[in-house]
């Protein structure tokens, strides 16, 4: 059992949720990997994953109009919360 943050974010008719992740992994193969492994805690729903470099800008990896709408909401507004995955 794991616990990580993330959101479900509603936002013009699209509920997806959003996954922070250490760093974006190094391969879409694995990143695509990690995604699957987070559908059990958001069945149905798409997710994009969330890292920060050293200076606290996140980069998104996901669907790409997902992706690009999240790197224009300031983290602060973001309802994150701890999920566990089993």
């Amino acid at each position: 059992m794991s616990q990580f943050e993330g959101a479900v974010i509603r936002e013009q008719g699209v509920t997806f949720a959003v996954v922070v992740r250490p760093s974006i992994l190094d391969s879409t193969l694995e990143a695509n990997e990690a995604i699957q492994s987070f559908q059990p805690v958001f069945p149905g729903l798409p997710i994009v994953l969330m890292a920060q470099d050293g200076r606290g800008r996140p980069t998104y990896y996901g669907r790409r109009d997902l992706s690009k709408f999240m790197a224009n909401v300031p983290l602060r507004n973001v309802p994150w919360r701890r999920y566990t995955l089993n």
